[in-house]
C-alpha cells in the first residue's frame, strides 16, 4: 500500500480544490493512505465546490491508527482563505503544510510527498525566504546537490539553474555546476527511472548555441568541455531549433541552463499533464507543473490531471527505489 503525503499549496489558489478532485480520483482503501495536509477550515469550505467521494477523518495531532481506511485531514491550524491573491496568511499556511509533510515523509509515516502549487508572493508576504519548493525541501532534507526536473510521457528536461533573475544565469554557469548536474540527471535516470546507460542532451546558453564563440562564450570555455568528459551525453544543442525540429525525441532527457528556456517548450507539450520532480533527495517529491490559478480559485473548474499525474510518477520512483 502507497502512503502518500498532500500539502495545501497555497490556500488561496486551486491548490486545496485539485487535491480534492485527485482524491477522488486515486483514492482507494486497498491500493494508497492519503495525508492531506490542509487548514480544517479550509478543507471544509473547499468541499462545498467539490463532493468528496472518499471517507476522511480530521487529525489535528496523532495520526488514528485505523488511518488506512481514510483520507486523513492533518489540520495545520487556522487560518483564513481568501480566493485569488497571495496573501501572508497563504504563505504562511503553505509553508507550514510543506514543513509538516516533509517531517511525515521524514518519519516514515509516508512514503512520498506530493505538494499542490505555492505562490513566491505569499511567501513574501510572510517573511519566508525561498524563492520555491526546490530550495525549500533541499534545506528541510539537508540536501547540497538536487534539481529542478520535469517528466511526462513525452519528455523529460532538467534545469542547470532554477528561479535565478536572468541577468545571474551568466555567472551561474560555471564547470562545477554543468558537471554536477549531468551527474544529478544521470544518476536519477538511473536509480529512479531504471534506465541504465541514460543518454543526455545539454542546451547551450547563448542563441544559436553560441555559434563557435561569436555570440557568447560560455558553450566553447565551460558547457562543452564538461560535456566532452561524459559519454552518452551530447551538446551543447542550440535551443530553438533543438525543440523545433523535436530532437529531445532522441535523448532520454534534457538539460537546460535556466528556467524558461525549459519550460516553455515542456509545458507546450505537456501543460495539463507535466510533472514537476525534485531529483536528488532523499525524499520522494512531486508536484504539478503548473501554478497556483488565482484567477479560477473557488470556481470548481481547476484541472486536476497534473496532480494526478504527479501520484503515478511518485508511486513509479518509489517502485523502481524499492525494488
Amino acid at each position: 500500500m502507497m502512503r502518500l503525503a498532500f500539502t495545501c499549496g497555497d490556500i488561496n489558489g486551486i491548490g486545496p480544490e485539485i487535491c480534492i478532485k485527485a482524491f477522488n480520483e486515486i483514492y482507494s482503501s486497498k491500493k494508497r493512505t492519503i495525508f492531506f495536509l490542509c487548514p480544517q477550515k479550509v478543507f471544509y469550505n473547499t468541499l462545498k465546490i467539490v463532493k468528496p467521494q472518499f471517507e476522511f477523518v480530521v487529525a489535528k495531532k496523532n495520526i488514528p491508527a485505523d488511518s488506512g481506511k481514510k483520507v486523513v485531514v492533518v489540520d495545520i491550524g487556522n487560518y483564513e482563505s481568501k480566493y485569488g491573491v497571495p496573501t501572508k496568511e497563504s504563505g504562511q499556511a503553505s509553508f507550514k503544510s510543506i514543513y509538516y509533510a516533509v517531517d511525515l515523509v521524514k518519519q516514515n509515516y509516508a512514503d512520498a510527498l506530493i505538494t499542490a502549487p505555492i505562490s513566491k508572493t505569499a511567501f513574501t508576504k510572510a517573511k519566508i525566504n525561498f524563492p520555491g519548493h526546490t530550495e525549500l525541501l533541499a534545506l528541510l532534507t539537508n540536501s547540497k546537490k538536487y534539481q529542478m526536473f520535469f517528466l511526462s510521457r513525452q519528455m523529460k528536461a532538467a534545469l542547470a539553474t532554477i528561479h535565478e533573475p536572468i541577468g545571474r544565469v551568466p555567472k551561474l554557469i560555471t564547470k562545477a555546476r554543468i558537471k554536477t548536474s549531468i551527474e544529478i540527471l544521470r544518476l536519477s535516470l538511473i536509480y529512479d527511472f531504471k534506465i541504465a546507460k541514460p543518454k543526455i542532451a545539454v542546451l547551450g546558453l547563448n542563441p544559436h548555441a553560441g555559434e563557435e564563440g561569436n555570440i557568447g562564450k560560455e558553450e566553447v570555455n565551460i558547457i562543452k568541455p564538461v560535456i566532452d568528459e561524459f559519454t552518452n551525453v551530447e551538446g551543447p544543442f542550440v535551443p530553438d531549433a533543438f525543440f523545433g525540429k523535436h530532437s529531445y525525441k532522441n535523448f532520454d532527457a534534457v538539460l537546460g541552463m535556466y528556467h524558461d528556456q525549459v519550460l516553455i517548450p515542456f509545458k507546450m507539450f505537456n501543460f495539463s499533464k507535466g510533472v514537476n520532480f525534485t531529483a536528488g533527495l532523499p525524499i520522494i517529491r512531486t508536484s504539478p507543473d503548473h501554478g497556483t490559478g488565482y484567477d479560477i480559485a473557488g470556481k470548481g473548474i481547476a484541472n486536476a490531471e497534473s496532480i494526478i499525474e504527479a501520484v503515478k510518477w511518485a508511486e513509479l520512483i518509489f517502485r523502481n527505489r524499492n525494488c
